[in-house]
Protein backbone atom coordinates (compact mmCIF):
# COMPACT_ATOMS: atom_id res chain seq x y z
CA UNK A 1 0.00 0.00 0.00
CA UNK A 2 1.94 3.34 -0.94
CA UNK A 3 2.22 5.60 2.07
CA UNK A 4 1.66 9.00 -0.15
CA UNK A 5 -0.77 7.36 -2.10
CA UNK A 6 -3.08 6.91 0.41
CA UNK A 7 -3.47 10.35 1.90
CA UNK A 8 -6.02 12.77 0.87
CA UNK A 9 -5.23 16.20 -0.69
CA UNK A 10 -6.96 19.19 0.78
CA UNK A 11 -8.67 21.39 -0.95
CA UNK A 12 -8.10 25.35 0.60
CA UNK A 13 -10.68 28.05 -0.48
CA UNK A 14 -10.39 29.79 -3.40
CA UNK A 15 -9.45 26.49 -5.16
CA UNK A 16 -11.70 25.03 -7.51
CA UNK A 17 -10.84 21.46 -9.13
CA UNK A 18 -12.89 19.97 -11.99
CA UNK A 19 -12.35 16.19 -12.93
CA UNK A 20 -12.96 14.70 -16.12
CA UNK A 21 -12.24 11.28 -16.67
CA UNK A 22 -8.52 11.22 -15.97
CA UNK A 23 -8.04 14.86 -16.84
CA UNK A 24 -8.19 17.08 -14.56
CA UNK A 25 -8.11 21.29 -13.96
CA UNK A 26 -7.50 23.24 -10.88
CA UNK A 27 -8.08 26.83 -10.56
CA UNK A 28 -6.75 29.32 -7.94
CA UNK A 29 -5.75 32.92 -7.11
CA UNK A 30 -2.71 32.63 -8.98
CA UNK A 31 -3.59 30.87 -12.07
CA UNK A 32 -4.81 27.69 -13.46
CA UNK A 33 -3.25 24.01 -14.00
CA UNK A 34 -4.54 21.08 -16.26
CA UNK A 35 -2.74 17.58 -15.77
CA UNK A 36 -3.98 14.01 -17.78
CA UNK A 37 -3.33 11.44 -15.35
CA UNK A 38 -2.50 8.00 -16.52
CA UNK A 39 -6.09 5.50 -16.71
CA UNK A 40 -4.57 3.22 -13.85
CA UNK A 41 -5.70 5.80 -11.39
CA UNK A 42 -8.99 6.94 -10.18
CA UNK A 43 -9.30 10.61 -8.79
CA UNK A 44 -12.24 11.31 -6.70
CA UNK A 45 -13.45 14.39 -5.09
CA UNK A 46 -15.04 14.01 -0.89
CA UNK A 47 -16.04 17.27 0.21
CA UNK A 48 -12.98 19.23 0.97
CA UNK A 49 -10.37 16.74 -0.64
CA UNK A 50 -9.32 14.32 -3.20
CA UNK A 51 -8.59 10.69 -3.15
CA UNK A 52 -6.65 8.89 -5.88
CA UNK A 53 -7.34 5.08 -5.48
CA UNK A 54 -5.46 2.28 -8.43
CA UNK A 55 -7.94 0.91 -10.41
CA UNK A 56 -5.97 -2.54 -10.09
CA UNK A 57 -3.79 -4.16 -7.51
CA UNK A 58 -0.99 -4.17 -10.45
CA UNK A 59 2.79 -3.16 -9.81
CA UNK A 60 2.16 -0.19 -12.13
CA UNK A 61 -1.05 1.12 -10.71
CA UNK A 62 0.63 0.80 -7.51
CA UNK A 63 4.03 3.12 -8.46
CA UNK A 64 1.39 5.72 -10.11
CA UNK A 65 -1.18 5.89 -7.54
CA UNK A 66 1.71 7.99 -5.10
CA UNK A 67 3.14 9.76 -8.18
CA UNK A 68 -0.62 10.98 -8.84
CA UNK A 69 -1.41 12.15 -5.26
CA UNK A 70 1.68 14.28 -5.37
CA UNK A 71 1.56 15.53 -8.43
CA UNK A 72 -1.92 16.65 -7.53
CA UNK A 73 -0.87 18.14 -4.51
CA UNK A 74 1.82 20.32 -6.22
CA UNK A 75 -0.97 21.55 -8.67
CA UNK A 76 -2.97 22.95 -5.66
CA UNK A 77 0.18 24.12 -3.74
CA UNK A 78 1.36 25.66 -6.88
CA UNK A 79 -1.93 27.65 -7.67
CA UNK A 80 -2.48 29.00 -3.89
CA UNK A 81 1.30 29.80 -3.33
CA UNK A 82 3.21 29.06 -6.47
CA UNK A 83 7.10 27.48 -6.46
CA UNK A 84 10.30 29.20 -6.55
CA UNK A 85 14.41 28.49 -6.84
CA UNK A 86 16.97 30.94 -6.02
CA UNK A 87 19.63 30.58 -7.97
CA UNK A 88 23.30 32.60 -6.89
CA UNK A 89 25.81 33.53 -9.27
CA UNK A 90 29.28 33.60 -7.89
CA UNK A 91 32.38 34.85 -9.95
CA UNK A 92 34.74 37.83 -10.45
CA UNK A 93 32.47 39.93 -13.85
CA UNK A 94 29.91 37.39 -13.24
CA UNK A 95 26.70 39.59 -13.42
CA UNK A 96 22.99 39.53 -14.05
CA UNK A 97 20.98 41.74 -15.41
CA UNK A 98 16.86 41.74 -15.95
CA UNK A 99 16.09 43.29 -19.73
CA UNK A 100 12.17 43.69 -19.83
CA UNK A 101 11.05 39.70 -18.82
CA UNK A 102 14.02 37.68 -19.70
CA UNK A 103 17.39 37.43 -17.80
CA UNK A 104 20.81 39.08 -19.69
CA UNK A 105 23.56 36.54 -18.25
CA UNK A 106 28.00 37.64 -17.88
CA UNK A 107 29.17 34.68 -17.38
CA UNK A 108 32.59 34.73 -18.61
CA UNK A 109 31.97 34.28 -22.30
CA UNK A 110 32.81 36.82 -25.14
CA UNK A 111 28.88 37.51 -25.20
CA UNK A 112 26.31 37.79 -23.25
CA UNK A 113 24.00 34.98 -22.31
CA UNK A 114 20.17 35.95 -22.90
CA UNK A 115 17.17 33.04 -21.20
CA UNK A 116 14.06 34.16 -22.37
CA UNK A 117 10.73 33.24 -19.56
CA UNK A 118 8.55 30.55 -20.33
CA UNK A 119 5.14 30.95 -20.70
CA UNK A 120 3.67 31.06 -16.92
CA UNK A 121 7.52 31.83 -15.56
CA UNK A 122 8.65 34.60 -14.09
CA UNK A 123 12.21 36.28 -12.76
CA UNK A 124 13.52 38.31 -10.09
CA UNK A 125 16.77 39.86 -9.97
CA UNK A 126 18.92 41.14 -7.26
CA UNK A 127 22.01 42.11 -9.31
CA UNK A 128 23.97 43.72 -5.55
CA UNK A 129 23.42 40.53 -4.42
CA UNK A 130 23.95 38.41 -8.00
CA UNK A 131 21.08 36.79 -7.00
CA UNK A 132 18.34 35.18 -9.44
CA UNK A 133 14.77 34.26 -8.14
CA UNK A 134 12.68 32.12 -10.61
CA UNK A 135 9.08 32.01 -9.96
CA UNK A 136 5.95 30.17 -11.09
CA UNK A 137 2.87 28.30 -10.49
CA UNK A 138 3.98 24.68 -12.37
CA UNK A 139 6.76 23.01 -10.15
CA UNK A 140 8.38 20.90 -12.98
CA UNK A 141 8.82 24.29 -15.02
CA UNK A 142 10.10 26.24 -12.17
CA UNK A 143 12.78 23.65 -11.40
CA UNK A 144 13.68 23.20 -15.10
CA UNK A 145 14.08 26.38 -15.89
CA UNK A 146 16.28 26.86 -12.85
CA UNK A 147 18.28 23.98 -14.14
CA UNK A 148 18.51 25.18 -17.74
CA UNK A 149 19.87 28.52 -16.15
CA UNK A 150 22.44 26.74 -13.96
CA UNK A 151 23.84 24.58 -16.91
CA UNK A 152 25.25 27.64 -18.23
CA UNK A 153 27.80 27.61 -15.68
CA UNK A 154 27.77 24.87 -13.32
CA UNK A 155 29.91 25.46 -9.58
CA UNK A 156 33.70 24.36 -9.77
CA UNK A 157 35.16 22.55 -7.32
CA UNK A 158 38.70 25.02 -7.03
CA UNK A 159 37.25 28.19 -6.71
CA UNK A 160 33.65 27.64 -6.09
CA UNK A 161 32.48 30.06 -9.67
CA UNK A 162 28.84 28.95 -11.56
CA UNK A 163 25.78 29.17 -11.00
CA UNK A 164 24.34 27.40 -7.62
CA UNK A 165 21.30 26.86 -6.38
CA UNK A 166 20.81 28.60 -2.99
CA UNK A 167 22.27 26.37 -0.09
CA UNK A 168 23.68 24.20 -2.21
CA UNK A 169 26.83 22.35 -1.15
CA UNK A 170 29.70 22.60 -3.50
CA UNK A 171 32.36 20.11 -3.02
CA UNK A 172 35.62 21.83 -2.76
CA UNK A 173 39.07 20.54 -3.90
CA UNK A 174 42.80 21.44 -3.17
CA UNK A 175 44.48 22.77 -5.96
CA UNK A 176 47.92 21.46 -7.70
CA UNK A 177 50.30 24.03 -4.81
CA UNK A 178 48.12 22.18 -2.02
CA UNK A 179 48.68 19.07 -2.99
CA UNK A 180 52.64 19.38 -3.45
CA UNK A 181 53.10 20.73 0.35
Amino acid sequence: MSRIGKNPVSVPAGVSIEISGSEVKVKGPKGELFQNFHKLVEIKKERETLVVLPKNESKEARALWGLSRTLLANMIEGVTEGFSKKLVITGVGYKVALKGKDLELQLGFSHPIKVKAPAGIEFEVDPKKNTIVVRGIDKQLVGETAANIRKWRKPEPYKGKGIAYEGEHIPRKAGKSAAAK
